[in-house]
């Protein structure tokens, strides 16, 4: 098998698929170095950036770079080929010694990079996919998908509320109701509380030099919150990256931002960034009336149940959070939440089209 010292493979990625990285993957087998081009358009949905670092995740042992490309393909039309040829010249302006590709144009691109042309699995039959199917069928493709980009396309639900009214109870269960649908759904995941683990940690650390210590003898300060923020990202990205089409989250990063004011006072820009760097496209919070307070030995709070039900809801709407409250009995809610998850759903994924192709 013909080895080359300068391989190039370029798309779309919009998104990425298991059948671009077995082109990826091929192609760096055979090559001592090989560059991904990644070429986005204006029009579509997923920001260039987003695909190129997906790609990075993906192949760290390759160069990805990427570049806007407005062109209209045109594989008929010299003048368009000349069109694109020089962003992908200003994009990658090395010598290029063999163009991998599993399209039709790809003989073309070799030729015009001065390359040898490698087409691999031309016919799809190694990995039946293609990005036009990602983008028509999201969950009917999931399992062709990446980690990143699975990260990134599951529907994030988030439980939240006051001190025992019921979050960790909903958000199981509603993981467990989607995991019985079996299929790619089967991998729903259920993302707990980092607070309360760090709670834990912190009253076990004060216990050390005071073993009598009580939950009412932690103090936090505020930058315990950014720290537990964090976390809580990680930990939601992590479970999305293995997880089916949609996620349940016992609280997240925003609801950390009302925690501050809970224990600390006041607003902590810092926790507030980190809320938003990462989606999530519904909220359900659950009523404290109805709950009777459970004193688990961290919390102390039943008092200000009614002002943190309050005030998670003034901050859902001040923010512009998509949401919805959940009250009644554990059955109700739970019908209740399935149902908005379901339309949730129902909605699918919406990415522009690509720019056409003129034929």
């Amino acid at each position: 098998m013909t080895g080359y010292e300068h391989g190039l493979v370029l798309g779309k990625f919009y998104p990425p698929h298991a059948g671009h990285h077995h082109l990826v993957r091929t192609a760096r087998g055979r090559c001592e170095r090989l560059t991904v081009l990644v070429c986005a358009s204006s029009v579509e949905s997923v920001p260039l950036a987003d695909r190129v670092r997906w790609m990075r995740e993906v192949h760290p042992d390759v160069r990805v770079v990427g570049a806007v490309d407005d062109v209209v393909m045109d594989l008929n039309d010299p003048a368009v080929w000349d069109a694109h040829m020089a962003v992908f010249r200003g994009a990658v302006p090395e010598r290029v010694d063999a163009v991998f590709s599993s399209e039709s144009y790809g003989a073309e691109l070799g030729r015009r990079f001065g390359a040898a042309s490698v087409c691999v699995d031309p016919d799809r039959t190694v990995f039946p996919v293609s990005g036009t199917a990602v983008r028509k069928d999201p969950v009917g493709c999931w399992d062709f998908l990446a980690p990143p980009v699975r990260a990134a396309l599951t529907r994030r639900v988030v439980v939240l509320g006051a001190e025992s009214t019921g979050t960790t109870t909903l958000a199981r269960a509603l993981a467990g109701h989607y995991r019985r649908r079996g299929g790619t759904w089967a991998r729903t995941g259920y993302v707990p509380e980092y607070g309360r683990e760090f709670s834990e940690l912190k009253l076990a650390a004060l216990r050390v030099d005071h073993p009598r210590a009580q939950w009412e003898d932690v103090e936090f300060t505020t930058a315990d919150f950014p720290r537990i923020a964090e976390r809580q990202n990680a930990l939601e990205d992590a479970a999305a990256g293995a997880g089916s089409p949609v996620l349940f989250c016992d609280t997240d990063s925003f609801a950390t931002t009302v925690w501050h004011e809970r224990y600390v006072g006041g607003r902590n820009p810092r926790v507030e960034e980190i809320a938003d760097l990462i989606p999530h496209q519904l909220w359900l919070l659950t009523d404290h009336e109805g709950v009777a307070f459970e004193d688990d030995g961290l919390r102390d709070g039943e008092e200000l149940r009614p002002w943190m039900t309050g005030r998670f809801r003034a901050e859902l709407t001040r923010t512009g959070r998509e949401f919805l409250e959940v009250s009644g009995p554990h059955e109700e809610r739970l019908a209740t939440a399935v149902a908005a998850v379901d339309d949730l759903l129902g909605r699918g994924w919406d990415f522009a089209p690509p720019l056409p192709e003129r034929r």
